[in-house]
């Protein structure tokens, strides 16, 4: 939780940070500044921004994967995973080209280096990653439909730490490939997924065989 909470923060931060870049170089006509300004926007969003998205999708999902809360039983955490899934790819194949579009328009001379809707994307992400914090935090809404009854079990410890350790594990690979790949993080995500509906047949299980092994005790002292 921890992790995901930092990593979401910077991915705000990051969004918030393009969005005053592209908009000095929008403001003004200076050639420099206009440049510099974009080719500080397009290595923020591969070196930094990237990252901390990868991880913080990653951070989630497997929080929603390895407790309680599901994917599909809540309606705040299916609005957060839609969400998120479609910040994902506006930022990887919408965005990020657009910014490189924009550096090389910025080196060219072009007039409108930062078009208006590169603009509007960086701010609409900042505040989609704000809204999702609200939902975090408020919980809103009652349970989806498809919501079981049993719930399932949270995944064991060594789940979490290599929930910890694999975005880390992933920014070290992105160092060495030159991108941003959550190659692992998709791994691990996988997995856990695998893993998930035996995890929540065991523990139904168990609670039934713990309702068996209960009930005659509750009648010897009705008895």
């Amino acid at each position: 939780m921890w992790l995901h909470v930092l990593t979401s923060v910077g991915w705000m931060g990051q969004a918030l940070a393009l969005f005053t870049l592209l908009a000095v170089c929008a403001s003004t006509a200076d050639p420099a500044v206009r440049i510099s300004a974009t080719s500080m926007a397009h290595t923020l969003d591969t070196a930094l921004l990237a990252p901390l998205a990868n991880a913080s999708a990653f951070t989630g999902f497997l929080l929603a994967a390895a407790t309680a809360w599901g994917f599909f039983r809540h309606w705040w955490v299916l609005a957060k995973f839609a969400i998120t899934v479609a910040q994902l790819y506006a930022g990887i194949f919408i965005l990020s080209d657009a910014m490189r579009a924009a550096e090389a328009a910025a080196r060219a001379g072009a007039p409108d280096p930062a078009p208006l809707p590169l603009l509007v994307g960086t701010a609409l992400m900042a505040g989609a990653i704000a809204f999702q914090a609200w939902l975090s935090v408020a919980k809103p809404w009652a349970r989806t439909p498809w919501s079981a009854k049993g719930a399932p079990a949270t995944a064991p410890t060594w789940v979490f730490v290599a929930t910890v350790l694999t975005p880390l594990a992933d920014i070290a690979l992105s160092v060495v490939t030159g991108r941003p790949m959550p190659a692992l993080s998709l791994i691990v995500l996988a997995a856990i997924l695998i893993a998930r509906p035996g995890r929540r047949a065991a523990k139904s299980t168990a609670d039934n065989q713990k309702a068996v092994s209960d009930r005659p005790m509750r009648m010897s002292s009705v008895d």
